[in-house]
C-alpha cells in the first residue's frame, strides 16, 4: 500500500499525470499549447474562404456558360432589302394563234369520192371545186321522184278536167251538187300530191347539188382527210370532214389572263409575239376583246387579240408567247425567291423589327420570276427580310444579323 507524500514547503506542488490506459504506462508532463486555438480558427476560416471561392468561381462558371448558351442560340440571319419597282413589267403568257375563220367541210350525201382538186396547202377562192363525191344512190332516187312527180301531175289534169266538166254540169242543173264537190275534192288531193312530188324533188336536186364540195370562203387549205375512192357517211359525229379551210389573211390570238392582271388589260392595248419559228422576231398585235368571266377552273379571263398576215408568216395553230407591257402599282416591290416561307395561310416572308425581333408577313405573289418574285402588296424597301429563313421561324424570335463580309480585293493572294 502506497504510503502518503509528504508536503514539502519548499517545492511547488506538480501536477500528476494520469496513468495511461495502459496499467504500468509511464506518467509524462506537457506543457500548455497556447497558439493552437488561434491556429485552428485561422484554418477553418481559410478552409471556409477557399470553399466560398470554390463555390462563386462554379456559380460564375455557370453563369457564363448559360449567357454563351443563349447568346450562341440566337439565330444568325442574313438580310435583304426589297427593290421597288417603276414604270412597267412584262407579263408573258402563252398564246394559241387560230385562223380568223377555219371551217371544216363535211359531207352532205352519202357516196363515195370521185376525185378531189385541192390538197393542203393550196390556195382556194369561194366557189372554187375542190371535189367530187359519186352518188349512185341519190341520182336513182331523184329519177324515181322526178317519175312520181311526173305521175302525179298527170293524175292532176285529169282530176282538174274532171272537175271541170262536172261544174259544168252543175251550172245546168244536170249533176247534183255533191257529186260536183267530189271531183272537186278529188282535184284538190291530185294538186297536193303534186307539190309534195315537186317538193321531194327539188330537195334531192339540192342534195345533188352537194356532190360538188367547194371552199366556203377565200383561204387555204390546212387538211385533206379523204382521198379517191373512200366512203363517204353523213351523220357520224366523230366525222373528221373532208378538208379544212382556213382563212388566214388575219389569224386570232387567244391568250388567259390570269385574275390579279384583268384590271390592267383593256381593248385597243398593244401586245406583242413570238414564235418558235422566228426566234428574236417580235409581232406587234392588238386586243379587240375579252371574256369578260374568270374561269371557274382556270381563274383567269380569256382575251383575244388580232394581227395581219398578209404575208403568211404567222401559222394557224401556233405556239406563242405573248408580252402584255403593264404599268407597275406604286406598292409592288421585287424579293429573291429564298425569301419565301410557305404558311398555313400562305406565302409569307420574315422581317426583322428594329428590335432585331422576328414578324411574319403575308405576301401575295403578282409574279414569279424564277429567281426572283413580285410581290404585290405588304412590304417596303425599307423592310429588313430574312434570306434562306429557317423552317422554324416565329414571330418575336429575337435573331442576330450577320454582316456580309466583304469581297477580297481583286489581285490578292489567295
Amino acid at each position: 500500500m502506497n504510503q502518503p507524500q509528504s508536503l514539502n514547503p519548499t517545492r511547488p506542488l506538480e501536477p500528476h499525470a494520469h496513468s495511461a490506459s495502459t496499467p504500468g504506462a509511464e506518467v509524462m508532463d506537457h506543457p500548455p499549447i497556447r497558439w493552437l486555438k488561434p491556429a485552428a480558427i485561422a484554418g477553418v476560416c481559410l478552409a471556409a474562404i477557399v470553399v466560398g471561392a470554390g463555390i462563386m468561381s462554379r456559380l460564375t462558371a455557370n453563369h457564363e456558360v448559360k449567357t454563351w448558351t443563349a447568346t450562341e442560340a440566337i439565330p444568325n440571319v442574313t438580310i435583304t432589302h426589297p427593290i421597288a419597282q417603276t414604270g412597267t413589267q412584262p407579263l408573258i403568257l402563252p398564246g394559241q394563234v387560230d385562223a380568223f375563220y377555219a371551217a371544216p367541210i363535211h359531207a352532205r350525201v352519202p357516196g363515195y369520192l370521185k376525185i378531189w382538186y385541192t390538197d393542203i396547202g393550196a390556195q382556194v377562192h369561194a366557189g372554187q371545186l375542190m371535189a367530187v363525191i359519186d352518188t349512185p344512190d341519190l341520182d336513182q332516187e331523184l329519177i324515181q321522184a322526178k317519175a312520181d312527180l311526173a305521175t302525179a301531175v298527170a293524175n292532176e289534169q285529169l282530176a282538174r278536167t274532171t272537175a271541170n266538166r262536172w261544174n259544168n254540169l252543175l251550172a245546168q242543173d244536170a249533176v247534183s251538187r255533191q257529186d260536183a264537190d267530189v271531183k272537186n275534192g278529188d282535184l284538190a288531193a291530185k294538186t297536193a300530191l303534186v307539190n309534195a312530188a315537186r317538193a321531194r324533188v327539188g330537195r334531192l336536186e339540192a342534195l345533188e347539188g352537194f356532190k360538188l364540195i367547194t371552199a366556203p370562203f377565200d383561204g387555204v387549205v390546212t387538211a385533206r382527210t379523204t382521198d379517191i375512192g373512200q366512203l363517204i357517211t353523213v351523220g357520224n359525229v366523230n366525222d373528221p370532214g373532208l378538208f379544212t379551210v382556213s382563212d388566214v389573211h388575219r389569224l386570232r390570238i387567244y391568250v388567259s389572263v390570269p385574275q390579279a392582271y384583268t384590271s390592267q388589260i383593256h381593248d385597243g392595248q398593244t401586245v406583242s409575239l413570238q414564235v418558235p419559228e422566228h426566234p428574236g422576231q417580235s409581232f406587234q398585235a392588238t386586243l379587240v376583246s375579252t371574256s369578260g368571266a374568270v374561269g371557274t377552273r382556270s381563274g383567269a379571263v380569256l382575251a383575244e387579240a388580232q394581227i395581219d398576215n398578209n404575208d403568211n408568216t404567222l401559222k394557224p395553230g401556233d405556239y406563242a408567247q405573248v408580252t402584255f407591257n403593264l404599268r407597275q402599282p406604286s406598292t409592288a416591290v421585287t424579293l429573291p425567291a429564298n425569301t419565301l416561307i410557305f404558311l398555313h395561310d400562305g406565302m409569307n416572308v420574315a422581317v426583322v423589327g428594329p428590335n432585331d425581333r422576328v414578324t411574319l408577313k403575308h405576301v401575295i405573289i403578282a409574279q414569279d420570276n424564277g429567281p426572283t418574285v413580285s410581290i404585290a402588296t405588304g412590304l417596303s424597301p425599307d423592310d429588313r427580310v430574312i434570306e434562306n429563313p429557317p423552317d422554324s421561324v416565329v414571330n418575336g424570335e429575337l435573331v442576330r444579323i450577320s454582316t456580309p463580309k466583304p469581297a477580297p480585293a481583286q489581285g490578292a493572294a489567295g
